[in-house]
């Protein structure tokens, strides 16, 4: 049976699942890397394929813009659906200095300015970090293919538009680059017992005059995929 934001039957999602913000680049993954794929689902036009890669079954699928959106996906995929691992494929906006273009970033912890962690009534901060088994094996993959990665701390921000910026402060506390969905990625995986990371490319830098065009973000992140798909 679906759920009101996937069309899919259950068994046709992989118990892995690589996810992005736009469902064109979940399109150009399953076109371009998995075998047989199939689109399961295609509900508000946010795309999801389920193919193989390598003998072993991988589901893909968009997630769109922002920790409200991630949220409802990823609590379908994991509650669901039951799907084990969330893998974030993404794009960033560089903060520290040694960041560049087309960087890697692994998301070993999410700061964030959003509320979502509020709905588990804590009586404190929560600490959304990635899962460490899933991390070792990026970090692995990225080492075996000869690609440099960063790892640390990432920033999930619920603002794109902002009238006053606080990355400066972020980027002061050795934050590596900004993004809108890890943490709460990170925090329904916590919540479900489950696994995520977020690896994303760095598509621009706030502090720097780079910036990839559209295209670009939609189907020029192969280096990341490769990595990724390198963990299965």
């Amino acid at each position: 049976m679906s759920t009101p934001h996937n069309k899919a039957e259950i068994g046709q999602i992989a118990k892995t699942v690589f996810m992005c913000g736009d469902p064109l680049r979940a399109e150009y993954i399953a076109k371009n890397y998995l075998k047989d794929a199939i689109k399961v689902t295609e509900v508000r036009n946010m795309y999801g394929f389920t193919g193989s890669y390598n003998g072993r079954e991988i589901s893909v699928m968009g997630h769109g813009m922002g920790m409200p959106s991630i949220g409802i996906y990823t609590y379908e995929l994991y509650n669901h659906y039951d799907v084990d691992s969330i893998i974030r494929v993404g794009s960033a906006g560089g903060l520290a200095d040694n960041i560049n273009l087309r960087d890697i970033v692994i998301g070993m912890g999410a700061c964030t300015d959003s509320n979502f962690a509020w709905q588990y009534e804590l009586p404190g901060t929560f600490s959304a970090i990635a899962d460490y088994s899933l991390m070792q094996r990026a970090i692995a993959s990225a080492e075996k293919q000869g690609v440099p990665v960063a790892v640390g701390n990432i920033l999930s921000t619920d603002v794109f538009y902002s009238p006053k910026s606080s990355n400066e402060k972020w980027r002061s506390m050795g934050v590596l680059a900004v993004e809108m969905e890890a943490a709460a990625l990170y925090m329904n995986a916590a919540k479900c017992g489950k696994k995520a990371l977020c690896i994303c490319t760095i598509s621009d830098h706030l502090f720097k005059s780079e910036l990839l065009s559209v295209e670009e973000r939609q189907t020029g992140f192969d280096t990341m995929i490769k990595v990724a798909l390198g963990m299965l």
